[in-house]
């Protein structure tokens, strides 16, 4: 009896990873077009139509769909030591979701208290994705704190480690916050490296204060973080965060654009000239602040998150608006999520309550329900803020966000008239809450293909923990530093030329470097009677010192004094009725 024909699975049947996606519109940021690609060793090998392919290929009907470059989650958080608890998405989990949701690859923070080392920070993230991630990944560095050896390590990360983006905190006291001093100098280190400097803004002092005020009147639930952190607290952070690095001349990268307020900043700054990037993120885009005085502490609790979403509910079309003209740049998710029973840390205490929300998931479908099904966006607008930007501002396109020859084979064939229902019961984060529980969003990522291999089909998800790759980040990135050089040179200050001055100069009476500063002494009486004041701190004579007083004898005392009545003196006569 013969043994039975062990059958391969689809998604890895064809011979050394070729595959052909036929009868697709591809689009890309600049332009829509009808091609097959073929794909070959993980990378785009011909573009066309009626192609000629080796055999053994595996076909993959993209008929009435539309062919899109793989997502780029510009901002998640799988890994997050500063937290008390451990975040519920890890690399594992947090990629998985990304693939099921059209995403390719992610872009983490690498987090740590304040005194560790950003290369042992580096080192050990890099060592905890490796063996997890499931799509490609890059990776921001926080700055907690700063002294010459974070200054040195900066250069490491950069020429060696792949790192071209560096992030401070306005917030976060005690943990994260640096001060401006400091924020100053790590925006002129970046600039330095020719990388970008990212911010979170919020004010941390003022957040500090409101915070321990709220808890002291009773406010203890959810409602209490959003009040703490007003929308002009997000604002003013942000137009200091630009303020600091147009001083330093570095580009600067506004993570979590959260408000009307912010996004007008980034706005006007921009307008200015300057070289400034804003990030919305999926929470800000499809849902707003009103959750945080829901009835039930579970829901109102679930959206916690910093900065807050606003309570305005035009809040989310406005970012929307801005974000289809490129007022705002790209998008992101924060993606930093915890059970409930983690956000219970703060049940009595919302200081206490864990950062974080999905979105890494859901962030395409969102974006294209809100932006593009409302008529916002067209789709060649929708591949910008969801992949091509990111790649051109991180310096990795037309590598990633891009259909091209010789691009990486990171595609999502995509339904745009298809609809599903986001929920928790369904979804693949780790976590049992979304905050966009029970929308309907057109737009389904149906093939996702990562490295060139089908991670997922109408058969499911088929993924590989670990296949991931890490992609590096090259400083100097054209879309983000082509016109620096040029606007430094144009905004250099230029020193005045003239004749020297060879006029009189008028001489001190007593030097600067000549003056002893001595502590102030009581005055003491003289035997001429008359009171001496010490000098001052300075050395100088006290002013205060006098002569004059109206104790003991004076000089006239002796002499007859002729005496006048006044009649009328002033503020009238002396008698009468009053």
């Amino acid at each position: 009896m013969s043994r039975p024909v062990k059958k391969v699975p689809l998604h890895i049947n064809s011979s050394q990873g070729r595959l052909l996606i036929k009868g697709g519109k591809c689009v890309n940021d600049d332009r829509e077009f009808s091609a097959d690609i073929y794909i070959e060793g993980g990378v785009i090998k011909e573009l066309g139509q009626n192609l000629i392919i080796p055999g053994g290929t595996r076909v993959v009907d993209a008929k009435g769909k539309l062919v899109i470059p793989g997502g780029i989650d510009t901002h998640t958080h799988l890994q997050k030591p500063v937290e008390v608890t451990p975040v519920a998405d890890d690399f594992y989990h947090g990629t998985k979701a990304a693939i099921s949701g059209g995403t390719t690859m992610i872009m983490d923070l690498v987090m740590e208290k304040a005194g560790v080392s950003p290369l042992e920070a580096y080192d050990k993230c890099r060592e905890l994705a490796d063996a997890m991630v499931c799509c490609d990944y890059g990776l921001h560095m926080t700055i907690s704190g700063w002294s010459e050896q974070v200054a040195q390590e900066m250069d490491l990360l950069v020429k060696e480690k792949g790192i071209n983006s560096f992030e401070v905190f306005h917030a976060y006291k005690g943990v994260l916050m640096l001060d401006d001093s400091d924020v100053l100098k790590v925006f002129s280190k970046a600039k330095e490296l020719g990388s970008l400097a990212m911010a979170h803004c919020e004010n941390g002092e003022i957040i500090e204060q409101k915070a321990d005020e709220l808890f002291d009147l009773g406010i203890t639930g959810p409602e209490g973080h959003a009040l703490s952190r007003p929308e002009e607290v997000e604002g003013e952070a942000t137009y200091r965060a630009i303020v600091l690095a147009n001083q330093a001349r570095c580009p600067l990268y506004v993570v979590h654009v959260m408000s009307k307020t912010a996004a007008n900043v980034i706005c006007e700054a921009r307008r200015k000239g300057h070289v400034v990037f804003g990030e919305p993120i999926a929470a800000c885009l499809g849902t707003d602040g009103t959750n945080y005085f829901h009835k039930c502490w579970r829901h109102a609790a679930a959206h916690v998150m910093g900065p807050p979403l606003r309570p305005d509910p035009s809040t989310p079309g406005y970012l929307m608006d801005l974000l289809a003209n490129d007022d705002l740049q790209v998008t992101g998710t924060d993606n930093c999520t915890f059970n409930v029973d983690q956000k219970a840390l703060g049940k009595d205490d919302f200081r206490k309550i864990p950062n974080g929300v999905n979105g890494v998931e859901d962030r395409m479908s969102v974006i294209w329900e809100k932006g593009v099904q409302s008529g916002k966006m067209d789709a060649c607008r929708f591949v910008a803020v969801t992949s091509s930007t990111a790649a051109k501002i991180f310096n990795i396109y037309p590598k990633k966000g891009h259909i091209g020859v010789g691009s990486d084979a990171d595609l999502v064939v995509w339904d745009p008239e298809a609809t599903r229902t986001i929920s928790a019961k369904t979804h693949n984060h780790a976590c049992d809450f979304n905050i966009f529980e029970g929308m309907e969003v057109h737009g389904v990522p149906v093939v996702v293909v990562s490295g060139g291999r089908v991670v997922k089909d109408e058969e499911g998800l088929h993924l590989t923990q670990g296949s991931g790759q890490f992609v590096p980040t090259p400083p100097n990135a054209p879309y983000v530093y082509g016109r620096v050089a040029l606007r430094d040179q144009a905004l250099a200050p230029q020193k005045v030329d003239r004749e020297a001055y060879d006029g009189p100069v008028i001489e001190l009476a007593t030097k600067v470097e000549e003056v002893t500063v001595c502590e102030s002494a009581p005055p003491s009486v003289a035997n001429d009677g008359i009171i001496h004041r010490p000098p001052t701190r300075g050395g100088g004579r006290n002013m205060q010192e006098s002569s004059f007083s109206f104790s003991g004898d004076q000089f006239d005392d002796s002499k007859q004094r002729n005496s006048s009545r006044v009649s009328n003196p002033p503020g009238g006569k002396s008698q009468g009725l009053w």
